[in-house]
C-alpha cells in the first residue's frame, strides 16, 4: 500500500511540476473544442401525428375491404419517405432554392432521408418527424410530407379503382365472346340433335323428367282404375229402376253426365270465374262432348210402374267420368312411353351425342357463371369507386399539426462544451504525466537507488531563498489565475449559450 502511495505522490509531483505544460495543452484543447462545437450547425426538429380513420361506405363492404384499405395505408407510410416523394418535398419547400442541379436535389434527397422518421404509434395513429437547419424549415417539411400521404392514398385509390375497372372491361369482352361461342354452339347442337326430341334440357335431363312423368301417371292411372273399379262395383249392386208412378221419359248416362257438367259450370260462373279460368276452359270442352253424347243417346219411356233410379243414373255418370280419366291416363303414358322410346333411341343410335351435350353444357355453364361473377365483381368496383371519389372513405385527420420548433433540439452545447473543457483539463494532466515518464530525472532516492543498483547514503533536500519563495507564490498565482480564467470561460460560454436559447424561445 505504501508503495502505491509513492507511486501516486510521484506522478502528482511530476504533473505538478509540468503544470504550465499541462495548462497550455488544456487551453488548447477546449479553445479547439469550443471552436468546433460553435460550427456544428443547430437543428430543429418538428412533430405532427396523423390520425387515420377507415370508414364503410358501403353496405356489402365487410372485413376483407378493410383490410385492404389498411394495407393500402400502410403501404404509403413505408414509401412516404421514399427519393420520389422527398425529391416532391425538396421542390415544394425553401429547401428548392438551394438546388442547382440534379445532383444538388439528389443530395438534399439523401440528408432528407436521414433526418425525417415515421413512427407508428398505433394501428390508425402514427408520428413524422423531421429535422432541419431552421424552424421554419422543419415545420414546412413535415407539412409538405402531410399533404403528399392524403395526395398519394387518394390518387392510389382512384387510380387502381380505374385500373381495375378497365381490366374487368376487358376480360368481360372476352368472357362475353366465348360465351356468345358457347351459346351458338348449344343452339347449333340442340338444332341438329334434340329439334325432334320433347323436354328440354340435356338427354339426360329430359331422360330423367320423362322418368318422373311417367311415374307420376302411373300414380294417377291406378288410382283412376281404383276409383273405376269401385263405382263398377257401386252400380252392379244398383238397380237401374225403381218401383213407382210410370209414363214419363227416362234420361240416360249421357244426359245425366250433361246435367251435371252444366251444374258444374254453373257453379264455377256464379263463383266469379271468367272463360279464360282453366277449369271453365276445361269444363266447356268436357260440355261439348256431352251434348254431342246426349243427343245420340235415345230417350226411354217410363212403363208400368216402374221409373229410373237417380242413384244408377248418377254412378253411371261416375263411371263415365272415371273411365275417360282411365283413357286419358293411359294415352299420356303411351305419349311418356314413346317420348322414352325415342330418347333411348336417339341415345342408341348416337352414343357420342350425349357426351357431347353434357360437355357443352359444362361449359356453357362455366362461361356463364365466370361471366355474372366478373359482372358483379364490375359493379362492385365501380360503385366503390364512385363512393370513395365522392365522399372520404379514408378520413384523415391531423392530430397535432406540425410543430414549429423555436429553439433548437440538436446539438446539446452545454454538454458538448463541458465535455470539451473534461477533456482538455484530462488531456493537459496526461501531457504533463507523459512529459515526467519521459524525463531523464529521479523524482525520488529510491527511484535512483533503484536504476543505479548502488545503495543510495542520503539525499539534499531543496533550500529555497525568499526571493525565490516570493517568485514562486507569483507564479501560483499566475497558475490559478490561468485555471481560473479556463473555469470562467467554460461559464461564460454556458451562459451564452442559455442567453441564445432563451432569446430564440
Amino acid at each position: 500500500m505504501g508503495g502505491l502511495w509513492t507511486e501516486i505522490r510521484t506522478a502528482l509531483h511530476g504533473v505538478w511540476q509540468r503544470r504550465w505544460i499541462a495548462v497550455a495543452v488544456a487551453w488548447a484543447l477546449c479553445l479547439a473544442g469550443w471552436l468546433v462545437v460553435s460550427q456544428i450547425p443547430n437543428q430543429f426538429e418538428s412533430r405532427a401525428r396523423i390520425f387515420v380513420q377507415l370508414r364503410q361506405i358501403l353496405p356489402g363492404e365487410g372485413i376483407a375491404t378493410q383490410q385492404e384499405q389498411q394495407k393500402d395505408i400502410d403501404r404509403v407510410r413505408t414509401t412516404l419517405a421514399s427519393a420520389v416523394n422527398l425529391e416532391k418535398v425538396v421542390r415544394g419547400t425553401d429547401l428548392a432554392n438551394t438546388v442547382a442541379t440534379d445532383r444538388d436535389v439528389a443530395d438534399r434527397v439523401g440528408t432528407l432521408q436521414k433526418h425525417i422518421k415515421i413512427t407508428a404509434q398505433q394501428d390508425n395513429l402514427f408520428e413524422i418527424t423531421a429535422t432541419a437547419d431552421s424552424g421554419k424549415l422543419s415545420r414546412a417539411i413535415v407539412q409538405k410530407l402531410i399533404d403528399i400521404f392524403v395526395e398519394d392514398n387518394l390518387g392510389t385509390m382512384r387510380d387502381e379503382a380505374s385500373q381495375s375497372l378497365t381490366f374487368l372491361d376487358q376480360q368481360l369482352a372476352q368472357r362475353q365472346k366465348a360465351l356468345q361461342e358457347a351459346e351458338a354452339k348449344k343452339a347449333d347442337f340442340q338444332d341438329r340433335y334434340l329439334g325432334s326430341l320433347p323436354g328440354t334440357g340435356t338427354l339426360a335431363e329430359r331422360l330423367s323428367a320423362a322418368r318422373a312423368q311417367l311415374a307420376q301417371v302411373n300414380s294417377e292411372l291406378a288410382a283412376a282404375q281404383s276409383s273405376l273399379a269401385a263405382v263398377n262395383g257401386q252400380m252392379a249392386g244398383t238397380s237401374a229402376t225403381v218401383a213407382g208412378a210410370g209414363g214419363g221419359a227416362v234420361a240416360g248416362p249421357a244426359r245425366a253426365r250433361l246435367a251435371a257438367i252444366q251444374g258444374q259450370l254453373a257453379e264455377a260462373r256464379s263463383r266469379g270465374w271468367t272463360d279464360n279460368h282453366p277449369d271453365v276452359i276445361a269444363l266447356k270442352s268436357q260440355l261439348s262432348a256431352a251434348q254431342a253424347a246426349a243427343k245420340r243417346e235415345p230417350v226411354y219411356s217410363g212403363g208400368g210402374g216402374s221409373s229410373a233410379n237417380p242413384l244408377y243414373l248418377s254412378l253411371r255418370a261416375m263411371q263415365a267420368d272415371k273411365a275417360a280419366q282411365v283413357a286419358a291416363l293411359t294415352n299420356r303414358k303411351a305419349q311418356i312411353e314413346a317420348d322414352m322410346a325415342a330418347i333411348d333411341q336417339k341415345i342408341a343410335g348416337d352414343p357420342a351425342a350425349a357426351q357431347e351435350q353434357a360437355e357443352i353444357d359444362r361449359n356453357y355453364q362455366v362461361m356463364k357463371a365466370a361471366y355474372d361473377k366478373l359482372l358483379a365483381d364490375r359493379e362492385q368496383v365501380k360503385l366503390r369507386s364512385q363512393a370513395a371519389s365522392q365522399t372520404d372513405a379514408v378520413k384523415f385527420s391531423v392530430i397535432d399539426p406540425p410543430t414549429a420548433p423555436r429553439a433548437p433540439t440538436a446539438p446539446n452545447r452545454m454538454l458538448l462544451l463541458t465535455g470539451v473543457l473534461v477533456v482538455g483539463l484530462g488531456g493537459g494532466v496526461a501531457a504533463a504525466f507523459g512529459l515526467s515518464q519521459i524525463a531523464g530525472t529521479f523524482p525520488t532516492a529510491g527511484r535512483l537507488e533503484r536504476a543505479s543498483g548502488m545503495p543510495v547514503i542520503g539525499s539534499i533536500g531543496e533550500v529555497v531563498t525568499a526571493a525565490q519563495a516570493s517568485l514562486r507564490r507569483k507564479r501560483l498565482q499566475m497558475f490559478a489565475a490561468a485555471t481560473a480564467g479556463l473555469l470562467v470561460a467554460w461559464v461564460a460560454l454556458l451562459g451564452l449559450e442559455m442567453a441564445q436559447r432563451g432569446m430564440a424561445a
